[in-house]
C-alpha cells in the first residue's frame, strides 16, 4: 500500500514539474544604456534569469559562478539575465565594477517584473526553456546548488 502510495506521489510531481509554466514577459532596461528590453526576446534559447541585488550577500557569491556558466554554455544556445532590483544605481555600480559580467545585466528598480516572477527571495533564478517556459526555480545561491544548475542547463540545452 505504501509503495503505491510513494509511486503515485512520484508520478504526480514529475508530472507537475514537467507541466508548462509560461514564463512572464515583463519590460526591462538594458542597464548600460536604458534600451528596452523583453524577457521573450530570448525564446528559442535556454535563458537564465536571475533576480539581484547589491545587498545580497549570496548575489555576489552567484556572479563568478554565472560568469562562466554563461561562458561555458553560451555557444550552445544558453542566454542569461541579470535583473538588478537596488532602486538607487549607485550601489549597483559599485558591485559591477567588482564584477566580471559579459551576460545581459538589465535594470528594474521599479520592481515590476519580480512581482510578475513572485520572487520569494534574494538572488532568485528563473531556467526557462527555449519555448519560454519555467522549468526551474532557484532560491538563494549555495555552493551546492552549482553542479545541479549545471545539470538542468545542461538538459534544457539537449532539447529540441
Amino acid at each position: 500500500m505504501i509503495r503505491h502510495l510513494a509511486s503515485g506521489f512520484l508520478a504526480v510531481f514529475f508530472a507537475a514539474s514537467a507541466s508548462a509554466n509560461p514564463a512572464p514577459d515583463c519590460r526591462l532596461s538594458r542597464y548600460q544604456d536604458g534600451t528596452p528590453l523583453n524577457i521573450a526576446g530570448f525564446k528559442g534559447k535556454v535563458t537564465y534569469v536571475d533576480f539581484w541585488a547589491s545587498w545580497c550577500g549570496p548575489c555576489l557569491q552567484s556572479f563568478p559562478f554565472m560568469a562562466e556558466t554563461y561562458k561555458e554554455f553560451k555557444p550552445k544556445g544558453f542566454e542569461l539575465i541579470a535583473v538588478n532590483l537596488d532602486e538607487e544605481r549607485e550601489g549597483a555600480d559599485a558591485f559591477l565594477a567588482k564584477q566580471h559580467a559579459d551576460f545581459t545585466i538589465a535594470s528594474d528598480p521599479a520592481g515590476d517584473c519580480p512581482r510578475q516572477y513572485d520572487v520569494q527571495a534574494m538572488p532568485s533564478s528563473f531556467l526557462i526553456d527555449r519555448k519560454g517556459n519555467i522549468r526551474h526555480v532557484h532560491l538563494g545561491f549555495r555552493e551546492k546548488d552549482k553542479a545541479e544548475i549545471r545539470a538542468q542547463i545542461e538538459a534544457l540545452l539537449s532539447e529540441p
